[in-house]
């Protein structure tokens, strides 16, 4: 039987433009406010056999207030972005432009001092794979956005750079089903009924 693993994005604790490198403020009151007008329908995931969540404390809190009481997972880390840990993208670009570009580029350079773009897609990668079979085919796993980047670039076995080009908004699921190193992305949708004449 296949293994069913349905991210989960964290509420976000910021504006987008004041989002932080390894961000670890907690929820603030807009964050609180939208999990509870998710709270409806993101509760029946709840059922999960497993459910996970990333280290950080907006992850583990939007878990929590999803019912989910989830298993922190420090594989599900955010990108260890080294020096410019607490930078906005931002900030960096104006302190070091040409390291930025280099890291936004080439997926090998950590000009930060931190984790590779590759390093870190690997990492998320192989927490997926590793997920235990036997103990049932459904997972949730509340997690930053960037966590779920790195984890649909490593599934879909597409180049490192799509990264950039992957959009993951607060409170957003995604599903991935299958078994280690084998991953198809999962549209769930409302299903098309048929009209009999």
């Amino acid at each position: 039987m296949p293994l069913r693993v349905t991210f989960v994005a964290a509420a976000r604790s910021s504006p987008l433009l004041a989002e932080r490198f390894e961000d670890d403020r907690p929820l603030d009151q807009a964050g609180w406010d939208e999990v509870q007008r998710a709270v409806g329908e993101l509760l029946p995931l709840a059922a999960a056999e497993l459910r996970y969540c990333s280290p950080t404390p907006r992850s583990r809190a939007t878990g929590d207030a999803l019912g989910y009481a989830p298993l922190v997972q420090p594989a599900l880390r955010d990108c260890d972005m080294g020096r410019w840990r607490g930078f906005t993208l931002g900030e960096a670009m104006a302190r070091e432009p040409e390291s930025v570009d280099a890291w936004l580029t080439d997926p090998l350079a950590t000009p930060h001092g931190g984790e590779s773009l590759l390093d870190f897609i690997t990492r998320v990668g192989g927490w997926l794979d590793t997920r235990p079979v036997g103990d049932g085919g459904r997972i949730v796993a509340v997690a930053e956005p960037s966590v779920i980047r790195a984890a649909l670039v490593y599934a879909l076995k597409a180049p490192p750079s799509t990264y950039w080009n992957i959009d993951v908004r607060p409170l957003s699921t995604t599903t991935v089903t299958g078994r280690g190193g084998r991953w198809n992305l999962r549209f769930d949708g409302a299903a098309t009924q048929s009209t009999r004449a």
